[in-house]
């Protein structure tokens, strides 16, 4: 278990911060996030998140930290082997509550329960989050593009189902034709292009880096049991049920459960695997994804309306709360500093 090259540790001189980049761009973004749920509530009476607002399943499980992992992978949460309890929260990208036939990218948040150790400023509780999206990297390379890209959907909030869907339709269309020259566009996927995949059977990527203790990284999370990997790259027909995918992640797991890789990208080279810029995928070639844990989870009813209310009502999970060891690094999450807590203050009726 080791990688090519040697992983590079972690110097405040790797992050770039513009001391101004609070003032110019976070507040803005914080506010376009709370207008979001803003609209939502006044439409239709319910708080919900200004991001990741349809969830699609909340699953209860175990994480095994595992024994013999090399020092540089063996830090923070994952210094020794431990089991811990987390809640898994599978989610679409918009901020309002679109029929499932309106294909976006997938979610995956997750809480691990009850973990000890010096904790960032912002997270009082002993938990250890990490977000997570279906794709290797993050949809724009700065805060800026960050908020041009929450803006467009904000424009959208709570219009026209049918016009979403044309938008949908379109979308996939380019999306397939872009792909089709090896390439992808994080955009058209945002908008609607994102292929009908199962979400059960998707790979998800913290897509922004974080420290991994005494180095950097980018984590990701891999289905491992067989009824899941069987899924992988497999369409849902969701058809006319608006919650196709939720019926179809609730039978999933209702006989079944679930087992996932927890896996460390480890930063080699600065310059090819960047903190600042978050859109750049970090090249497996110099630097392996490693399983430093593994998740698993009893089947179970993954929409009863008790954890629901408990978990999709009431948490908020923010790659700021967690442990110092894995605080977020780069512009991006330094502006989701400032948003997610205004977010997350509005929805559940904080602010």
């Amino acid at each position: 278990m080791t990688d090519r090259r040697a992983p590079v540790p972690f110097h405040p001189a790797m992050e770039q911060i513009d001391p101004q980049e609070e003032a110019k761009v976070a507040g803005e973004l914080a506010e376009t996030m709370v207008g979001i749920s803003r609209k939502t509530f006044a439409d239709g009476g319910r708080r919900l998140r200004s991001v990741h607002a349809k969830a699609h399943a909340v699953v209860r499980g175990t994480l095994e930290v595992l024994p013999g992992l090399p020092p540089a992978y063996a830090q923070g949460l994952f210094a020794t082997p431990g089991r811990f309890g987390v809640v898994m929260r599978f989610s679409s990208v918009p901020g309002d509550i679109l029929p499932d036939r309106i294909s976006t990218p997938r979610g995956l948040a997750i809480k691990v329960l009850k973990v000890p150790g010096a904790r960032l400023p912002e997270s009082e509780d002993p938990v250890q989050d990490f977000v997570l999206v279906n794709g290797p990297a993050f949809a724009a390379p700065s805060p800026a593009a960050f908020l041009a890209n929450l803006k467009l959907l904000a424009a959208t909030t709570d219009r026209v189902e049918g016009l979403k869907e044309v938008v949908s339709t379109v979308a996939g269309v380019a999306e397939k034709a872009v792909e089709a020259f090896g390439g992808q566009s994080p955009l058209l996927k945002t908008l609607g292009g994102e292929p009908q995949h199962h979400p059960a059977g998707e790979t998800y990527h913290s897509q922004t880096p974080l420290l991994w203790g005494d180095f950097v990284g980018k984590v990701s999370v891999a289905p491992t049991s067989p009824a899941l990997t069987a899924l992988s790259g497999t369409d849902v027909a969701v058809g006319d049920d608006p919650d196709g995918l939720r019926h179809a992640m609730s039978a999933l797991f209702q006989a079944n459960g679930g087992g996932w890789d927890l896996r460390v990208q480890l930063c080699t080279d600065p310059d090819t695997m960047p903190i600042e810029d978050a859109s750049v995928v970090w090249p497996e070639s110099e630097s392996p994804h490693v399983t430093v844990a593994r998740i698993t989870a009893d089947p179970q009813d993954a929409w009863s309306p008790t954890l629901t209310a408990a978990v999709d009502d009431g948490m908020a999970f923010s790659p700021w709360q967690g442990l110092a060891a894995h605080r977020p690094l780069g512009a991006v999450n330094r502006s989701r500093r400032v948003a997610y807590p205004r977010s997350a203050a509005f929805r559940l009726n904080e602010a």
